[in-house]
């Protein structure tokens, strides 16, 4: 019989961390994201490990980045103004090639928005939101099992690639409440890492850093990178795919949408409607061999999504003019209905 566990979202993440060997948390209040701080408050002092709540957003990721040189697990949490902060530590953490979990639960925005949960942080998230050609891998949960779940697996991917790693999720996920499987095994610190600064024992110095200055020297580290990115492309690439065999229409949507599509694709089913969805798990890499795949197939594609359009363009570029490509959007935290969806597609 596995243990079942009635876990918030946020929480969820929190205890995942902790059982994926998270040795230290740094982080700053936001709200929708407030109760990951507030639960590793508590949780990271039973354990007697490191809990920091940073003077600001910017002092956690450097705090973070601090931190991973030495090779500790470490993860920080946010929701999108203060992820825009960290964005120059996010740079620096790929820049040095320095595995870390940053968790951002999206809120509405530009600017201070409001707290309700959306998608709005896709571009940012995905497309590199600091200086420089780097990327993040980005895991995208559309339950709290998954919230659970992706925890474990970011901090995995993190050390096996030696880069920051980012669990986008929503403040809709962050604050429902469901049962949650909690005896999945995980792996702690299951990768050499022989590039942490450990004080030089018994051998050369290392040395961590982002600047490159003479000739060429950057040039060839941004190669080097671009072959990792395209080594996590080919075997990282993530997703869920829903009645998409015989389907004639499909809905691309990822996150609190997903669950909602569901519903969606259950209602026209039931009138007869040859509908599927893909649920892209990570939003980068990109899910697109398989939109590319099926497109020629469908009469359309409908993307689903709670801002103004941002995954749309990477579905388009998958499609290449396969077919059709339409978008429904909800921005500023707004939450769809099953009607209102059913309604876009008829």
């Amino acid at each position: 019989m596995k243990n079942r566990v009635l876990m918030q979202g946020n929480t969820a993440i929190c205890e995942s961390a902790i059982m994926s060997g998270c040795i230290a948390y740094y982080g700053y209040p936001i709200t929708p994201q407030n109760e990951i701080s507030a639960h590793m408050s508590k949780r990271m002092r039973e354990l007697n490990r490191v809990f920091i709540q940073a003077e600001s957003e910017i002092a956690a990721i450097n705090m973070v980045l601090g931190t991973s040189v030495t090779g500790t697990r470490v993860m920080t949490s946010s929701s999108s103004p203060g992820i825009s902060l960290k964005q120059e530590g996010i740079s620096y953490l790929c820049g040095c090639e320095l595995p870390a979990v940053i968790v951002n639960i999206m809120r509405g925005g530009p600017g201070l928005g409001n707290i309700s949960g959306s998608q709005g942080d896709y571009f940012q998230s995905t497309k590199g939101g600091g200086h420089g050609d780097y990327k993040m891998i980005v895991m995208s949960p559309d339950s709290v099992q998954e919230m659970y779940d992706l925890t474990a697996d970011t901090f995995e991917l993190a050390d096996k690639y030696r880069n920051p790693v980012m669990l986008l999720a929503d403040g809709y996920l962050g604050q429902i409440m469901e049962p949650v499987i909690v005896d999945k095994p995980v792996m702690k610190n299951s990768f050499e890492k022989n590039w942490v600064l450990d004080g030089c024992k018994n051998r050369a110095p290392r040395k961590i850093r982002s600047l490159l200055m003479n000739d060429g020297e950057l040039e060839q580290f941004n190669w080097h990178l671009n072959d990792k990115y395209n080594k996590i492309r080919q075997t990282e690439v993530r997703y869920e795919s829903v009645n998409i065999e015989d389907a004639e229409i499909v809905i691309v949507a990822f996150g609190i949408v997903a669950r909602i599509c569901r519903d969606v694709i259950l209602k026209l089913r039931a009138k007869g409607i040859k509908i599927g969805m893909i649920r892209p798990v990570t939003l980068w890499p990109f899910p697109e061999k398989i939109i590319g795949e099926i497109a020629g197939k469908l009469k359309y594609i409908s993307v689903i999504e709670m801002n103004l359009g941002q995954m749309v363009e990477d579905v388009r570029l998958a499609v290449n003019g396969k077919c059709p490509v339409e978008f429904f959007g909800k921005p500023g935290g707004a939450i769809f209905t099953v009607d209102e969806i059913i309604s876009k597609i008829k």
